[in-house]
Protein backbone atom coordinates (compact mmCIF):
# COMPACT_ATOMS: atom_id res chain seq x y z
CA UNK A 1 0.00 0.00 0.00
CA UNK A 2 1.40 3.39 -0.98
CA UNK A 3 0.52 5.01 2.37
CA UNK A 4 3.40 3.14 4.01
CA UNK A 5 6.00 4.88 1.85
CA UNK A 6 6.04 8.44 3.20
CA UNK A 7 9.67 9.30 3.84
CA UNK A 8 10.44 11.79 6.61
CA UNK A 9 13.17 14.34 7.10
CA UNK A 10 13.63 17.65 8.88
CA UNK A 11 14.96 20.92 7.45
CA UNK A 12 14.81 24.41 8.97
CA UNK A 13 12.96 22.93 11.97
CA UNK A 14 10.21 21.88 9.52
CA UNK A 15 9.09 18.28 9.07
CA UNK A 16 9.09 17.17 5.43
CA UNK A 17 7.12 14.09 4.32
CA UNK A 18 7.49 12.79 0.77
CA UNK A 19 5.52 10.00 -0.90
CA UNK A 20 7.26 9.14 -4.19
CA UNK A 21 4.85 7.36 -6.52
CA UNK A 22 4.32 7.12 -10.27
CA UNK A 23 0.56 6.73 -9.76
CA UNK A 24 -0.22 10.39 -10.52
CA UNK A 25 0.63 12.80 -13.32
CA UNK A 26 0.45 15.76 -10.95
CA UNK A 27 2.38 16.64 -7.81
CA UNK A 28 0.52 17.60 -4.66
CA UNK A 29 2.20 19.92 -2.14
CA UNK A 30 0.55 20.67 1.23
CA UNK A 31 1.81 22.84 4.09
CA UNK A 32 0.12 22.39 7.49
CA UNK A 33 0.78 24.79 10.39
CA UNK A 34 -0.58 23.88 13.83
CA UNK A 35 -1.98 26.15 16.51
CA UNK A 36 -3.71 25.39 19.79
CA UNK A 37 -7.44 26.05 19.47
CA UNK A 38 -8.10 29.04 21.76
CA UNK A 39 -10.80 31.76 21.95
CA UNK A 40 -8.13 34.45 21.54
CA UNK A 41 -6.61 33.06 18.32
CA UNK A 42 -9.32 31.07 16.53
CA UNK A 43 -10.70 34.04 14.55
CA UNK A 44 -7.28 35.36 13.55
CA UNK A 45 -6.20 31.91 12.37
CA UNK A 46 -9.40 31.55 10.32
CA UNK A 47 -8.77 34.92 8.66
CA UNK A 48 -5.11 34.29 7.80
CA UNK A 49 -5.37 31.95 4.78
CA UNK A 50 -7.87 34.22 3.08
CA UNK A 51 -5.63 37.26 3.53
CA UNK A 52 -2.46 35.42 2.52
CA UNK A 53 -3.96 34.13 -0.70
CA UNK A 54 -4.74 37.71 -1.84
CA UNK A 55 -1.18 38.59 -2.79
CA UNK A 56 2.58 38.22 -2.35
CA UNK A 57 5.60 40.45 -2.91
CA UNK A 58 6.03 39.20 -6.51
CA UNK A 59 2.30 38.80 -7.21
CA UNK A 60 0.66 41.55 -5.14
CA UNK A 61 -2.92 40.92 -6.28
CA UNK A 62 -5.19 37.92 -6.56
CA UNK A 63 -5.37 38.53 -10.33
CA UNK A 64 -1.57 38.28 -10.61
CA UNK A 65 -1.53 35.12 -8.51
CA UNK A 66 -4.12 33.57 -10.81
CA UNK A 67 -2.11 34.56 -13.89
CA UNK A 68 1.00 32.98 -12.35
CA UNK A 69 -0.91 29.76 -11.62
CA UNK A 70 -2.11 29.73 -15.22
CA UNK A 71 1.51 30.00 -16.34
CA UNK A 72 2.25 26.92 -14.20
CA UNK A 73 0.05 24.81 -16.49
CA UNK A 74 -3.12 25.68 -14.57
CA UNK A 75 -1.88 24.80 -11.08
CA UNK A 76 -4.56 24.99 -8.40
CA UNK A 77 -3.88 26.69 -5.05
CA UNK A 78 -5.99 26.93 -1.90
CA UNK A 79 -5.79 27.96 1.73
CA UNK A 80 -8.09 26.93 4.54
CA UNK A 81 -8.35 26.10 8.23
CA UNK A 82 -9.55 22.92 9.93
CA UNK A 83 -10.03 21.54 13.43
CA UNK A 84 -8.30 18.34 14.44
CA UNK A 85 -9.24 17.72 18.04
CA UNK A 86 -8.19 20.85 19.93
CA UNK A 87 -5.69 21.90 17.29
CA UNK A 88 -6.42 24.54 14.67
CA UNK A 89 -4.63 23.75 11.39
CA UNK A 90 -3.74 26.43 8.87
CA UNK A 91 -3.37 24.67 5.52
CA UNK A 92 -2.06 25.67 2.10
CA UNK A 93 -2.15 23.32 -0.85
CA UNK A 94 -0.99 23.24 -4.45
CA UNK A 95 -1.72 20.75 -7.22
CA UNK A 96 0.68 21.18 -10.12
CA UNK A 97 1.51 19.24 -13.28
CA UNK A 98 4.57 17.00 -13.16
CA UNK A 99 7.07 18.22 -15.75
CA UNK A 100 8.16 14.62 -16.36
CA UNK A 101 4.94 14.18 -18.33
CA UNK A 102 5.33 17.38 -20.36
CA UNK A 103 7.46 18.23 -23.38
CA UNK A 104 8.32 21.52 -21.64
CA UNK A 105 11.19 21.10 -19.17
CA UNK A 106 10.15 24.00 -16.91
CA UNK A 107 10.95 22.93 -13.31
CA UNK A 108 7.33 23.09 -12.17
CA UNK A 109 7.81 21.41 -8.79
CA UNK A 110 10.52 23.89 -7.89
CA UNK A 111 8.37 26.80 -9.03
CA UNK A 112 5.41 25.43 -7.08
CA UNK A 113 7.39 25.09 -3.84
CA UNK A 114 8.88 28.55 -4.45
CA UNK A 115 5.35 29.97 -4.88
CA UNK A 116 3.98 28.35 -1.70
CA UNK A 117 7.06 29.55 0.19
CA UNK A 118 6.46 33.10 -1.02
CA UNK A 119 2.81 32.94 0.08
CA UNK A 120 4.09 32.14 3.58
CA UNK A 121 7.32 34.17 3.74
CA UNK A 122 6.62 37.24 1.60
CA UNK A 123 2.93 38.21 1.70
CA UNK A 124 1.77 41.47 0.15
CA UNK A 125 2.50 44.20 2.70
CA UNK A 126 1.49 47.78 3.48
CA UNK A 127 3.84 49.41 5.93
CA UNK A 128 4.43 46.98 8.81
CA UNK A 129 1.33 44.89 8.26
CA UNK A 130 -0.89 43.17 5.72
CA UNK A 131 -2.60 45.30 3.06
CA UNK A 132 -5.49 47.06 4.81
CA UNK A 133 -7.86 46.71 1.86
CA UNK A 134 -7.32 42.93 1.85
CA UNK A 135 -7.89 42.80 5.60
CA UNK A 136 -11.17 44.71 5.37
CA UNK A 137 -12.48 42.66 2.45
CA UNK A 138 -11.60 39.33 4.03
CA UNK A 139 -12.98 40.38 7.43
CA UNK A 140 -16.30 41.09 5.71
CA UNK A 141 -16.16 37.75 3.87
CA UNK A 142 -15.41 35.90 7.12
CA UNK A 143 -18.21 37.78 8.90
CA UNK A 144 -20.64 36.64 6.20
CA UNK A 145 -19.33 33.08 6.49
CA UNK A 146 -19.91 33.07 10.25
CA UNK A 147 -23.34 34.69 9.96
CA UNK A 148 -24.45 32.39 7.12
CA UNK A 149 -24.07 29.28 9.28
CA UNK A 150 -27.64 29.78 10.46
CA UNK A 151 -28.89 29.58 6.86
CA UNK A 152 -27.84 25.92 6.61
CA UNK A 153 -29.96 24.39 9.35
CA UNK A 154 -28.28 20.97 9.16
CA UNK A 155 -24.81 22.46 9.67
CA UNK A 156 -26.13 24.94 12.22
CA UNK A 157 -27.67 22.18 14.35
CA UNK A 158 -24.49 20.10 14.14
CA UNK A 159 -22.37 23.08 15.23
CA UNK A 160 -24.74 24.06 18.05
CA UNK A 161 -24.73 20.49 19.41
CA UNK A 162 -20.91 20.55 19.56
CA UNK A 163 -20.92 24.02 21.13
CA UNK A 164 -23.24 22.87 23.89
CA UNK A 165 -21.50 19.54 24.49
CA UNK A 166 -18.04 21.14 24.59
CA UNK A 167 -19.09 24.47 26.13
CA UNK A 168 -16.07 24.68 28.45
CA UNK A 169 -13.60 22.96 26.09
CA UNK A 170 -11.59 24.40 23.20
CA UNK A 171 -13.27 21.98 20.76
CA UNK A 172 -16.52 23.89 21.27
CA UNK A 173 -15.11 26.85 19.34
CA UNK A 174 -16.40 27.36 15.81
CA UNK A 175 -13.73 26.64 13.20
CA UNK A 176 -14.13 30.11 11.66
CA UNK A 177 -14.15 32.02 14.94
CA UNK A 178 -16.65 34.65 16.05
CA UNK A 179 -17.63 38.16 15.03
CA UNK A 180 -16.73 39.63 18.42
CA UNK A 181 -13.03 38.82 17.96
CA UNK A 182 -13.11 39.82 14.28
CA UNK A 183 -13.67 43.55 14.80
CA UNK A 184 -10.32 44.55 16.42
CA UNK A 185 -8.14 42.72 13.88
CA UNK A 186 -5.99 44.96 11.67
CA UNK A 187 -3.11 44.33 9.28
CA UNK A 188 -0.38 44.94 11.86
CA UNK A 189 -1.93 42.74 14.56
CA UNK A 190 -2.58 39.88 12.13
CA UNK A 191 0.91 40.05 10.63
CA UNK A 192 2.55 39.96 14.06
CA UNK A 193 0.37 36.98 14.97
CA UNK A 194 1.46 35.20 11.79
CA UNK A 195 5.16 35.90 12.41
CA UNK A 196 4.85 34.44 15.90
CA UNK A 197 3.14 31.39 14.43
CA UNK A 198 5.94 30.88 11.90
CA UNK A 199 8.52 31.06 14.70
CA UNK A 200 6.83 28.69 17.15
CA UNK A 201 4.21 26.50 15.46
CA UNK A 202 4.85 22.92 14.29
CA UNK A 203 5.00 22.95 10.48
CA UNK A 204 4.69 19.90 8.22
CA UNK A 205 5.26 19.88 4.46
CA UNK A 206 3.87 17.01 2.38
CA UNK A 207 4.69 16.20 -1.25
CA UNK A 208 3.03 13.35 -3.16
CA UNK A 209 3.96 12.50 -6.74
CA UNK A 210 6.58 11.13 -9.09
CA UNK A 211 9.40 12.97 -7.35
CA UNK A 212 12.85 12.37 -5.88
CA UNK A 213 12.88 12.56 -2.08
CA UNK A 214 16.28 14.27 -1.87
CA UNK A 215 15.26 16.83 -4.50
CA UNK A 216 12.11 17.74 -2.59
CA UNK A 217 13.98 18.03 0.70
CA UNK A 218 16.55 20.31 -0.90
CA UNK A 219 13.85 22.51 -2.45
CA UNK A 220 12.10 22.95 0.89
CA UNK A 221 15.43 23.70 2.56
CA UNK A 222 16.24 26.30 -0.13
CA UNK A 223 12.92 28.13 -0.33
CA UNK A 224 11.08 27.73 2.98
CA UNK A 225 13.73 29.42 5.13
CA UNK A 226 12.18 30.68 8.37
CA UNK A 227 13.44 31.84 11.75
CA UNK A 228 12.30 28.93 13.90
CA UNK A 229 14.19 28.89 17.19
CA UNK A 230 11.41 28.12 19.67
CA UNK A 231 8.99 25.57 18.19
CA UNK A 232 6.30 24.66 20.73
CA UNK A 233 4.83 21.14 20.44
CA UNK A 234 1.08 20.95 20.98
CA UNK A 235 -0.17 18.33 23.41
CA UNK A 236 -2.48 15.56 22.25
CA UNK A 237 -6.16 16.22 23.01
CA UNK A 238 -7.59 14.49 26.09
CA UNK A 239 -10.61 12.37 25.19
CA UNK A 240 -11.69 10.68 28.44
CA UNK A 241 -14.38 12.66 30.20
CA UNK A 242 -16.93 11.59 32.78
CA UNK A 243 -20.50 12.31 31.72
CA UNK A 244 -22.99 13.17 34.44
CA UNK A 245 -26.60 14.01 33.60
CA UNK A 246 -27.45 14.19 29.90
CA UNK A 247 -27.73 17.80 28.76
CA UNK A 248 -30.93 18.72 26.87
CA UNK A 249 -30.89 21.83 24.69
CA UNK A 250 -33.71 23.24 22.55
CA UNK A 251 -33.28 26.08 20.04
CA UNK A 252 -36.27 27.67 18.32
CA UNK A 253 -36.10 29.18 14.85
CA UNK A 254 -38.42 29.57 11.87
CA UNK A 255 -38.04 26.01 10.60
CA UNK A 256 -40.44 23.50 9.08
CA UNK A 257 -38.31 20.44 9.85
CA UNK A 258 -36.80 19.61 13.22
CA UNK A 259 -33.11 18.76 13.61
CA UNK A 260 -32.41 16.23 16.34
CA UNK A 261 -28.70 15.87 17.08
CA UNK A 262 -27.05 13.77 19.77
CA UNK A 263 -23.52 14.29 21.07
CA UNK A 264 -21.77 11.28 22.60
CA UNK A 265 -18.39 10.66 24.25
CA UNK A 266 -16.67 7.55 22.94
CA UNK A 267 -13.72 7.79 25.40
CA UNK A 268 -11.61 6.61 22.44
CA UNK A 269 -9.33 8.55 20.10
CA UNK A 270 -7.52 7.64 16.91
CA UNK A 271 -4.41 6.93 19.02
CA UNK A 272 -6.12 4.10 20.92
CA UNK A 273 -5.88 0.42 20.02
CA UNK A 274 -9.67 0.09 19.82
CA UNK A 275 -10.16 3.01 17.42
CA UNK A 276 -10.60 0.75 14.38
CA UNK A 277 -13.36 -1.27 16.14
CA UNK A 278 -14.94 2.11 16.91
CA UNK A 279 -14.87 2.92 13.18
CA UNK A 280 -16.71 -0.35 12.49
CA UNK A 281 -19.11 0.38 15.36
CA UNK A 282 -19.93 3.78 13.84
CA UNK A 283 -20.44 2.16 10.44
CA UNK A 284 -22.89 -0.39 11.83
CA UNK A 285 -24.72 2.29 13.82
CA UNK A 286 -25.06 5.11 11.32
CA UNK A 287 -22.32 5.37 8.72
CA UNK A 288 -24.00 3.71 5.72
CA UNK A 289 -27.40 3.04 4.09
CA UNK A 290 -27.50 -0.44 5.69
CA UNK A 291 -26.81 0.99 9.18
CA UNK A 292 -29.19 0.72 12.13
CA UNK A 293 -30.09 4.39 12.24
CA UNK A 294 -30.91 4.55 8.54
CA UNK A 295 -32.86 1.28 8.51
CA UNK A 296 -34.75 1.60 11.81
CA UNK A 297 -35.27 5.34 12.22
CA UNK A 298 -35.67 6.38 8.60
CA UNK A 299 -36.89 3.32 6.71
CA UNK A 300 -38.94 1.18 9.12
CA UNK A 301 -40.43 3.91 11.30
CA UNK A 302 -40.41 6.72 8.69
CA UNK A 303 -39.41 9.09 11.48
CA UNK A 304 -36.51 10.86 9.81
CA UNK A 305 -35.63 12.44 6.47
CA UNK A 306 -32.04 11.50 7.25
CA UNK A 307 -30.32 9.74 10.16
CA UNK A 308 -26.59 9.14 10.40
CA UNK A 309 -23.63 9.14 12.77
CA UNK A 310 -20.03 10.33 12.43
CA UNK A 311 -16.83 10.28 14.49
CA UNK A 312 -14.41 13.02 15.48
CA UNK A 313 -11.27 10.97 15.72
CA UNK A 314 -9.01 13.23 17.81
CA UNK A 315 -11.54 14.51 20.35
CA UNK A 316 -13.21 11.14 20.87
CA UNK A 317 -16.71 12.32 20.00
CA UNK A 318 -19.52 10.77 18.03
CA UNK A 319 -22.48 12.76 16.79
CA UNK A 320 -25.83 11.54 15.50
CA UNK A 321 -27.75 13.79 13.12
CA UNK A 322 -31.36 13.42 12.05
CA UNK A 323 -33.99 15.53 10.35
CA UNK A 324 -37.49 14.84 11.69
CA UNK A 325 -41.04 16.10 11.84
CA UNK A 326 -41.16 18.30 14.92
CA UNK A 327 -43.96 16.29 16.57
CA UNK A 328 -41.88 13.11 16.27
CA UNK A 329 -39.16 14.29 18.65
CA UNK A 330 -39.80 11.89 21.56
CA UNK A 331 -40.44 8.87 19.35
CA UNK A 332 -37.35 9.52 17.22
CA UNK A 333 -35.16 10.02 20.30
CA UNK A 334 -36.43 6.77 21.80
CA UNK A 335 -35.72 4.80 18.61
CA UNK A 336 -32.20 6.27 18.35
CA UNK A 337 -31.49 5.37 21.98
CA UNK A 338 -32.77 1.85 21.30
CA UNK A 339 -30.13 1.47 18.58
CA UNK A 340 -27.41 2.50 21.05
CA UNK A 341 -28.79 -0.01 23.58
CA UNK A 342 -28.85 -2.75 20.93
CA UNK A 343 -25.19 -2.10 20.13
CA UNK A 344 -24.27 -2.42 23.83
CA UNK A 345 -26.30 -5.62 24.12
CA UNK A 346 -24.63 -7.15 21.07
CA UNK A 347 -27.77 -7.16 18.93
CA UNK A 348 -25.61 -6.91 15.82
CA UNK A 349 -25.89 -9.30 12.92
CA UNK A 350 -23.01 -10.84 11.01
CA UNK A 351 -24.44 -9.28 7.86
CA UNK A 352 -24.31 -5.77 9.40
CA UNK A 353 -20.67 -6.30 10.37
CA UNK A 354 -19.62 -7.78 7.03
CA UNK A 355 -21.33 -5.06 4.99
CA UNK A 356 -19.71 -2.39 7.15
CA UNK A 357 -16.26 -3.95 6.82
CA UNK A 358 -16.63 -4.03 3.03
CA UNK A 359 -17.86 -0.42 2.84
CA UNK A 360 -15.14 0.93 5.17
CA UNK A 361 -12.41 -0.99 3.35
CA UNK A 362 -13.61 0.30 -0.02
CA UNK A 363 -13.61 3.87 1.28
CA UNK A 364 -10.05 3.49 2.48
CA UNK A 365 -8.83 1.86 -0.73
CA UNK A 366 -10.31 4.72 -2.74
CA UNK A 367 -7.94 7.05 -0.86
CA UNK A 368 -5.10 5.66 -2.94
CA UNK A 369 -6.52 7.58 -5.90
CA UNK A 370 -6.65 10.86 -3.95
CA UNK A 371 -3.34 12.34 -2.82
CA UNK A 372 -5.00 14.83 -0.46
CA UNK A 373 -6.78 12.03 1.38
CA UNK A 374 -3.57 10.03 1.68
CA UNK A 375 -1.89 13.09 3.21
CA UNK A 376 -4.81 13.61 5.58
CA UNK A 377 -4.74 9.98 6.74
CA UNK A 378 -1.00 10.15 7.34
CA UNK A 379 -1.33 13.52 9.13
CA UNK A 380 -3.88 12.02 11.54
CA UNK A 381 -1.10 9.68 12.66
CA UNK A 382 1.36 12.54 13.13
CA UNK A 383 -1.11 14.54 15.23
CA UNK A 384 -2.19 11.59 17.37
CA UNK A 385 1.29 10.19 17.92
CA UNK A 386 0.23 6.81 16.52
CA UNK A 387 0.95 6.30 12.85
CA UNK A 388 -0.95 3.57 11.01
CA UNK A 389 -0.58 2.71 7.36
CA UNK A 390 -3.55 2.21 5.10
CA UNK A 391 -2.83 -1.51 5.24
CA UNK A 392 -2.88 -1.40 9.05
CA UNK A 393 -6.40 0.02 8.95
CA UNK A 394 -7.56 -2.55 6.40
CA UNK A 395 -6.12 -5.46 8.39
CA UNK A 396 -7.68 -4.30 11.66
CA UNK A 397 -11.07 -3.74 10.03
CA UNK A 398 -11.01 -7.30 8.69
CA UNK A 399 -10.09 -8.68 12.13
CA UNK A 400 -12.84 -6.79 14.01
CA UNK A 401 -15.48 -9.02 15.59
CA UNK A 402 -18.80 -8.48 17.36
CA UNK A 403 -17.15 -8.64 20.79
CA UNK A 404 -14.89 -5.72 19.81
CA UNK A 405 -17.94 -3.66 18.84
CA UNK A 406 -19.70 -4.44 22.11
CA UNK A 407 -16.59 -3.44 24.06
CA UNK A 408 -16.44 -0.01 22.44
CA UNK A 409 -20.26 0.34 22.60
CA UNK A 410 -20.11 0.03 26.39
CA UNK A 411 -17.81 3.05 26.54
CA UNK A 412 -20.01 5.26 24.33
CA UNK A 413 -21.97 7.63 26.57
CA UNK A 414 -24.73 10.06 25.64
CA UNK A 415 -23.72 13.58 26.67
CA UNK A 416 -26.03 16.05 24.91
CA UNK A 417 -29.41 15.97 23.19
CA UNK A 418 -29.90 19.00 20.96
CA UNK A 419 -33.17 19.81 19.19
CA UNK A 420 -33.72 22.61 16.70
CA UNK A 421 -37.45 23.16 16.31
CA UNK A 422 -40.02 25.78 15.29
CA UNK A 423 -41.18 28.68 17.43
CA UNK A 424 -44.53 27.08 18.28
CA UNK A 425 -45.07 26.14 21.90
CA UNK A 426 -45.12 22.42 22.56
Amino acid sequence: MTATLFQKSEVNNIHVHVLPTDKYKTNTVVVNIQRPLTPETVTQTALLPQVLRRGTKSYPSFKQIKEHLDDLYGATFYGNVMKRGERHILQFGLDIANERFLSDTTPLLEQGIAFLSEIIKQPAMEGNGFVSQYIQTEKQNLRQRIESLIDDKMRYAAERCIQEMCKDEPYGLFNYGDIQHLEPINGKVLYETFLEMLRTAPIDVFVVGDVDVDDVTQLVASYLTLERSDVQPISVTKVTKHVGDVRHVIDRLDVQQGKLNLGLRTQTSIADDDYVPLMVYNGVLGGFPHSKLFVNVREKESLAYYAASRLESHKGLMTIQSGIEIDNFKRALNIIEEQLDDMRAGAISDVEIEKTQIMLSNQLREMQDRPHQLIDLYYHGILSGKERSLQDFLTQIEKTRKKDLVDVAKKVTLDTVYFLRDRQEG
